[in-house]
């Protein structure tokens, strides 16, 4: 008669290896920008590999759950913003910071392209010391290496709550794309940008 000790261990050989536990998925990090209208800066987000997920809203302010109406009429304090959701193993935040800046005008302070009012300052709203850090050193790096002569207007700024816009603002480029392109071009926005970095951000 073999030993219990010996089934049991003949049973374990048999089986084969232990498998490992299943760890939990790496968590996705976020990043908050201001660029004007928010239809234009979730485009060249999601555009990118890494990117999971953008999300239209509002920022920055101190008005309870604003609506776009409050917001696009100013006095909020919020700012038209998007909210990336990303993994960082694929992508990093200084590339999402490079995206960022090639694709608004970071010399109006409370203006972007046709779109006027502190709704639409161009900001970078950091979610942690790091990100902070990584946004001002790009900040920096830009006023370096810009052709332009105007000085850099952009808001670095530490992330406050964030307040998802209406379901009809979001993904907007692909829900209307004869009204978003008529709006992009009207708004002369990819003429500044051609203008300011040389040449315009492909779009789908």
């Amino acid at each position: 008669m073999i030993p219990k000790k010996r089934v049991l261990l003949l049973l374990l050989l048999l089986a084969g290896p232990v498998a490992q536990p299943v760890t939990a998925a790496e968590p996705l990090a976020r990043a908050t920008f201001a660029g004007g209208c928010f239809w234009c800066v979730e485009q060249p987000f999601d555009e990118l590999p890494g990117v999971v997920s953008t999300t239209s809203g509002y920022t920055g302010g101190q008005k309870l759950d604003p609506t776009y109406e409050e917001v696009s009429a100013g006095g909020t304090g919020h700012a038209e913003s998007v909210l990336v959701l990303y993994d960082p193993k694929k992508i990093s935040y200084e590339k999402l910071l490079d995206v960022f800046w090639h694709n608004i005008d970071p010399t109006t302070a409370n203006k972007q392209f046709c779109d006027w009012g502190s709704q639409y300052r161009p900001a970078i709203f950091f979610h942690d010391e790091i990100q902070k850090r990584l946004a001002e050193e790009s900040r920096l790096r830009i006023e370096r290496t810009k052709s332009f002569p105007q000085p850099i207007a952009v808001e670095i700024a530490a992330a406050s709550k964030f307040y998802p816009a209406e379901k009809y603002h979001q993904d907007f480029y692909k829900k209307s794309p004869i009204r978003y392109k008529t709006y992009r071009f009207g708004c002369g926005r990819d003429a500044r940008l051609r203008e300011l970095w040389g040449k315009a951000p492909s779009h789908r």
